[in-house]
């Protein structure tokens, strides 16, 4: 070591402690290795860092991070470890966030906010009666938003889930698709299925879906109803009209608890204002609704994804010299 570099030490209670911390043939550890500039060496139930002050303690504090979740029972996948380097980068703790369970899957996978924003949104559908969540592509928009739901719907604190979204997507609408209107409506909602599969298995969502514990359906449907002890969740909010938008908001009835999701950055109506957009100014300062927004610092999917959204953002935000 030089003059100005320091040395930390961390001892795993056990093996077993060790093993879930660095992961499959050391995975962890390497990621983490790559993320600092400080060196790490393990022997046995010790870590030990050695590199610069900021950078040594930086690494501790994500192993501390990390211990926290094992103690916890939660044994660190490759995107937590992933998160909470960004997270610790950054300067935002985010352990909390990640030990709060949304929903356990039916095959035993706990589904939970991975990021800050993620957990204010969570946050926000557990405090509020109405949720915008807005942002890109791989936020977990829908995905927690359909958790909550199930997790409403299994705790009897609603009677039924309603799950909806326009239809119009990239200028193709309901009546030019064949079929009869299971057949019109089933594209639309294949995200919706696909996020409700992962949370309850198929057999279950086919009788809840029989005895109208559970309804999928295009946001015209919604015209004229009044929904009473009900989750609902709009999503592609950003494909909606503003009167289409004041159509659905004013559905909601008693105990009932209403999420509406979307990208203001894709939005595919023609020579038409978004009501998503319009909203935003319209409700802002409503007791009782909550704006949450999500950018690529909470992007899920690939991590080239938030890339991705990143090097559009650049392209589409004009030059200073423009």
């Amino acid at each position: 070591m030089t003059e100005h570099t320091v040395q930390a030490e961390i001892t795993f209670r056990d093996d077993a402690e060790a093993a879930a911390l660095f992961g499959q043939y050391n995975r962890n550890l390497k990621e983490i290795e790559k993320a600092f500039a400080a060196k790490i060496i393990a022997r046995g139930e010790t870590v030990r860092i050695q590199g610069e002050p900021d950078e040594v303690e930086r690494v501790r504090s994500l192993f501390e991070k990390l211990l926290a979740l094992i103690e916890k029972n939660h044994c660190p996948s490759a995107s937590d470890v992933h998160y909470l380097i960004e997270q610790v980068k950054a300067g935002v703790g985010v352990q909390s966030v990640l030990s709060d369970v949304v929903r356990v899957t039916h095959w035993g996978e706990e589904i939970r906010a991975k990021t800050v924003g993620q957990h204010r949104y969570v946050q926000a559908v557990r405090d509020s009666d109405i949720v915008f969540a807005i942002g890109p592509a791989g936020t977990g928009k829908t995905y927690l938003a359909v958790a909550q739901a199930i997790d409403y719907l299994k705790r009897e604190k609603v009677k039924r889930i309603i799950l909806t979204r326009p239809a119009v997507e990239a200028g193709e609408e309901l009546g030019f698709l064949p079929g009869d209107i299971q057949a019109k409506v089933s594209p639309y909602l294949r995200p919706l299925y696909d996020a409700m599969f992962d949370m309850i298995p198929s057999s279950e969502f086919e009788k809840l879906l029989e005895y109208g514990r559970i309804e999928m359906a295009p946001l015209a449907f919604m015209r004229g109803r009044t929904l009473n002890n009900s989750f609902v969740l709009l999503d592609e909010a950003q494909n909606t009209t503003s009167t289409q938008m004041k159509m659905f908001l004013t559905r909601l009835g008693f105990n009932s608890k209403a999420i509406i999701t979307g990208d203001i950055t894709q939005v595919d109506l023609e020579g038409r204002v978004s009501g998503l957009i319009s909203v935003q100014n319209v409700l802002c300062n409503i007791e009782g609704i909550s704006f949450v927004y999500l950018d690529k610092s909470d992007v899920v999917r690939h991590p080239l994804v938030a890339r991705i959204i990143e090097a559009y953002e650049q392209h589409e935000t004009p030059s200073p010299s423009a």
